[in-house]
C-alpha cells in the first residue's frame, strides 16, 4: 500500500515562503507520477505539478507562473513543493497524490489513485 504524509503547511504573510514535504512510503517516490494539488473552499481540487515517472521531469500548470517548483529526494523517498511569494488565493489545502497521468501535463484529481491527508496553507495579513 502506498502511503503519502504532508507536512510543512502554516501560516505565511503575503510574500513570503513555505516548502511542503511529502513523505512516500510503500513505493520509491520514482516509480509513481506524483503531484501536488491544491483545494481552497467551494472549487474543485487543481493540480499544480507533477513529476513523471517516465522521464523524470517536472510539469507545472500554467497558473503557477514560476513560483512554485516541485521536486523529489530519492534518498528520503519525499517529494517537496517550493512556495515563493505567496498571494492571498493561493490560501488552500494542498494534497500530494501518486500514480496519476503526468505526461506533459497534470491530470485532473480523478485520474490519481494516491492522496495524502493534506496540509493547510493559510497566506493572510
Amino acid at each position: 500500500q502506498v502511503q503519502l504524509v504532508e507536512s510543512g503547511g502554516g501560516s505565511v504573510q503575503p510574500g513570503g515562503s513555505l516548502t511542503l514535504s511529502c513523505a512516500v512510503s510503500g513505493r520509491s517516490v520514482g516509480y509513481y507520477a506524483v503531484g501536488w494539488f491544491r483545494q481552497a473552499p467551494g472549487k474543485e481540487r487543481e493540480g499544480i505539478a507533477c513529476i513523471s515517472s517516465t522521464d523524470g521531469r517536472p510539469y507545472y500548470e500554467d497558473f503557477m507562473k514560476g513560483r512554485f517548483t516541485i521536486s523529489s529526494d530519492n534518498a528520503k523517498n519525499s517529494l517537496y513543493l517550493q512556495m515563493n511569494n505567496l498571494k492571498v488565493e493561493d490560501q488552500a489545502v494542498y494534497y500530494c497524490a501518486a500514480n496519476g497521468r503526468c505526461t506533459g501535463y497534470v491530470a485532473p484529481a480523478s485520474d490519481w489513485d494516491y492522496w495524502g491527508q493534506g496540509t493547510q496553507v493559510n497566506v493572510s495579513s
